[in-house]
């Protein structure tokens, strides 16, 4: 069987896809997965074959044609209507490309990733079944309907009225933390992905101080979301704290100098995350998740609209607490992390979220049902 995985425009997203690819390719099936040029390395380096179907970023989504940056709006409304159609744009980039492959390739499925708009699109051409995977814990439909705007005239060029639905849907969330009116979906047990190196000591020895971990996600930049990424360095590492803060090199590098206490860099969060003590991070969907999965309570600071949703949800499970972005004072991020550090039942909680999601089935399970969608629809 030939399966199309499409991917989205950066890292953290196709991280949460690879494991159902990988599962596929390991069970003998043909898997190419298509992507912008700027994630090709990403993709290859998972051990997956790559396709680039356009040379422009998802980020060139946020300015004019002219180069000048579009203003982002500050009502949440507007601002979910803004990133759908960021994510039509992208679509729309992608789909001369795309659909020009799949016409080739032929193949017998397309997975997309959520908000992954181009995906649909090519399933519907090419005749076959569409399966959307989750790649976080959910976000505002506002979304959706803000994309499918965007791609009315591709809409009309390829015949269809709507946006094609999907044939299957696979949720990585856990069903204690799904949202009441959640379509029904193949659950898949969410595994976290990211790149490997070599692992020492100090990343698997505890000390004697609380280990505190700080991310701002994988797609910070000197030149995007750095500002985030430090001002929770600052605010957190006056702590009596061992910290750590997951960064890429470049990253880290204009980080520095640090204190003592701190260590930038290159994590393997397999290895550290589980570890910690709390996870402090800007409650970027893929970060929420592999935390969760580590067992590891965080505090979230969703600097991010769209993350606002299971932000609340994870706090009100008790595996979490939540400082609203306008509140994030020194001062104010040092008492949540104590409160966090100091009270058993936010780790209770995040154990067993952790534990729930270890009993979910797993993503050879999840393509089975690929499997089977795909051979009814023949």
């Amino acid at each position: 069987m030939r399966i199309l995985f499409v991917a989205g425009g950066t890292s953290g997203v196709i991280f949460s896809i690879i494991p159902l690819a990988q599962a596929a390719r390991n069970a003998g099936h043909e898997v190419v997965m298509a992507g912008p040029e700027n994630v090709v390395s990403t993709i290859t380096s998972a051990g997956l074959t790559a396709v680039a179907v356009t040379s422009r970023k998802m980020l060139d989504t946020l300015l004019y044609d002219d180069g000048e940056r579009r203003p982002i709006p500050t009502d949440l409304h507007e601002r979910y209507i803004f990133n759908g159609r960021c994510f039509g744009r992208y679509a729309d980039w992608c789909l001369e490309g795309l659909l020009a492959f799949a016409d080739h390739w032929r193949p017998d499925v397309v997975v997309g990733g959520t908000l992954v708009f181009a995906a649909p699109l090519v399933a519907r051409h090419a005749g076959v079944p569409y399966v959307k995977q989750a790649v976080d814990m959910g976000e505002p439909r506002t979304i959706d309907l803000a994309a499918a705007a965007e791609l009315g005239p591709w809409l009309r060029r390829l015949g269809f009225h709507e946006m094609p639905r999907s044939d299957l849907f696979v949720d990585v969330c856990p069903p204690s933390l799904r949202e009441a009116d959640a379509p029904p979906a193949q659950i898949m047990r969410y595994i976290p992905y990211s790149t490997k190196g070599r692992i020492e000591s100090w990343m698997y020895t505890r000390g004697d101080r609380p280990r505190v971990l700080v991310s701002a996600g994988s797609r910070v930049t000197p030149d995007r979301d750095f500002e985030i990424l430090s001002g929770l360095v600052a605010k957190v590492g006056a702590l009596d704290v061992e910290l750590f803060v997951a960064a890429p090199p470049d990253v880290a590098a204009a980080l520095r100098p640090l204190p003592d206490n701190v260590r930038a860099g290159w994590l393997p969060l397999d290895v550290v995350a589980p570890t910690c003590d709390l996870v402090v991070s800007h409650a970027g969907g893929t970060t929420v998740l592999g935390n969760m999965h580590y067992g590891v309570p965080q505090l979230l600071i969703p600097y991010l609209p769209y993350a606002m949703g299971f932000t609340r949800r994870l706090t009100e499970y008790g595996a979490a607490k939540m400082l609203p972005p306008e509140d994030d004072s020194p001062e104010n991020v040092a008492e949540a992390c104590r409160e966090v550090l100091g009270t058993p039942s936010y780790r209770q909680r995040a154990r067993d979220v952790s534990q729930e999601m270890s009993r979910l089935p797993g993503p050879s399970q999840a393509l089975a049902a690929v499997e089977r969608l795909v051979h009814t629809s023949r």
